[in-house]
């Protein structure tokens, strides 16, 4: 098998239903001058194309043999069913597979859902693709139940869907084989992950972010916040010591007991007084 590391571009496969727009939107943004080339492929095929290196990697639907592929699920599909406008199933927004139990239900060689027994009444023939089914459902041969994806792909304006609430449903994955995981096909993994340029490379470590962006303000904080606090303790220690204790009766005489800082004859009679109040005047 080629490596895609030797391809000229990276080539990604989808099967139908899959809109793969957004995802090359991106891929050609951040990587221009690699070209993805796109390849749309049967579900029966998607599995061969990249086994033969058709594919670097494909957009599938699920189950894949994850002995040969590595998969990550994106997302699961809800299921309809397309019958004519018409039709009385339209009178309700959804239905269960009882509904279908009495209507010919369409059952295509492509088909996608994966049946133990698929619902309703057999056609007499099984279309080969869900096109060609499609078009029975447009001449009242039967219905059909498929991923409302494929119900948008056939869009007829004659036709319309309806959610069948309890029917099995289709899942989409990006697969690629698990051997050939080179970096372009990560690159578009991380694309369909939804992360940034930036996400994986060219990022500082936490102990980097801390050294270099919090360290400096955490310093410069507690500098300050020092400074502060000793100013602080110095303004209160001054008013303490200068202020209050020295001149006021209360903390000269009741606390610091009598000579610090001359307290005058109002502080010294306080402090030889019995009971800490007023000297009485010499008559």
């Amino acid at each position: 098998m080629t490596d895609s590391a030797d391809s000229p571009s990276f080539r990604l496969a989808y099967v139908p239903g899959v809109t793969p727009a957004k995802w090359v939107r991106i891929w050609e943004e951040r990587l221009p001058g690699i070209p993805l080339t796109l390849l749309q492929v049967t579900p029966a095929e998607a599995a061969d194309a990249l086994r033969d290196g058709s594919a670097d990697a494909a957009f599938v639907r699920l189950p894949v043999d994850r002995t040969v592929f590595s998969a990550i699920p994106l997302y699961t599909e809800t299921t309809v069913v397309v019958v004519p406008k018409d039709h009385v199933i339209t009178a309700a927004e959804e239905i269960t597979l009882d509904d279908l139990a009495d209507e010919v239900v369409l059952h295509p060689l492509d088909d996608v859902i994966g049946w133990a027994e698929p619902p309703g009444e057999p056609a007499f023939e099984r279309p080969a693709t869900t096109a060609d089914a499609v078009e029975l459902v447009a001449a009242n041969i039967g219905v059909l139940v498929v991923p409302q994806s494929l119900a948008r792909l056939h869009h007829r304006r004659d036709l319309t869907y309806r959610t069948v609430v309890d029917a099995p449903q289709s899942s989409i994955a990006l697969a690629w084989p698990e051997e050939a995981t080179t970096d372009r096909v990560e690159d578009f993994i991380g694309i369909v992950r939804g992360r940034t340029v930036n996400s994986t490379r060219g990022r500082q470590t936490p102990a980097e972010q801390r050294e270099g962006d919090g360290g400096g303000r955490g310093r410069t904080a507690g500098a300050k916040g020092g400074a502060a606090k000793s100013g602080a303790a110095g303004r209160s220690g001054g008013a303490k010591a200068g202020g209050t204790r020295s001149g006021g009766t209360r903390a000269g005489g009741a606390k610091t007991g009598g000579t610090r800082s001359g307290g005058g004859p109002k502080g010294g009679g306080a402090r030889r007084g019995t009971g800490g109040g007023k000297p009485r005047r010499r008559s």
